[in-house]
């Protein structure tokens, strides 16, 4: 069992290096209560965030949109090396029981992972968290702090990492995301 997990390691190592990876099983943290996917539609900008390999540019932003068939569409934006990529993906709710706790998928032949809305006012912060056990020996986190503004105040994201942090959830490799210029065209 050594020998495998000691391979396992080995080989998704690579694959986490731009993550944010702990030893043990996932934390548990509380979401949104009574969370309404409505209120939360529309255009969030990302202040903050653990880092991610699939998000490597400046002026990031996600986009929420609601289907015809009550999943939501997400397209997030990035711009990177002076170019714009888009990536789209969809949101369901996979328990109506807990409506915070979303899946997302970016691609058909992937499995839908965790996006739970730890907290949010709808009109100017929301705290996610996504993570994913592997095998219970360790797991991979991400986390961003979103604003419906490009910029946040320093005391807004002190207590998001805070509330995180009441969590369980290790934010001290959050990284700040370049929104600086983003409006003008490229």
């Amino acid at each position: 069992m050594k020998t495998v997990s000691a391979l396992l390691v080995s080989l998704l190592l690579p694959l986490v290096s731009a993550q944010t990876f702990r030893w043990g099983p996932c934390p548990t943290p509380m979401v949104q209560p009574n969370f309404e996917i409505n209120k939360y539609l529309g255009k969030w900008y990302e202040i903050e965030k653990l880092p991610a390999f699939f998000e490597k540019g400046k002026c990031i932003e996600a986009n929420y949109a609601l289907r015809p068939d009550n999943t939501v569409q997400v397209v997030n934006v990035q711009t990177y090396k002076g170019k714009i990529s888009k990536a789209e993906g969809t949101a369901i709710t996979q328990d109506p029981m807990e409506p915070a706790k979303l899946g997302v998928s970016f691609s058909y032949f992937t499995p839908y992972a965790p996006y739970w809305v730890l907290s949010t006012d709808y009109s100017s912060i929301a705290l996610v968290y996504s993570c994913t056990d592997v095998l219970r020996l360790f797991h991979v986190d991400f986390a961003w702090i979103l604003s419906r503004s490009r910029i946040l105040p320093a005391e807004a994201i002190y207590h998001a990492k805070e509330t995180f942090s009441r969590d369980n959830i290790d934010v001290s490799k959050m990284l700040p995301t370049d929104q600086e210029g983003c409006d003008s065209p490229l």
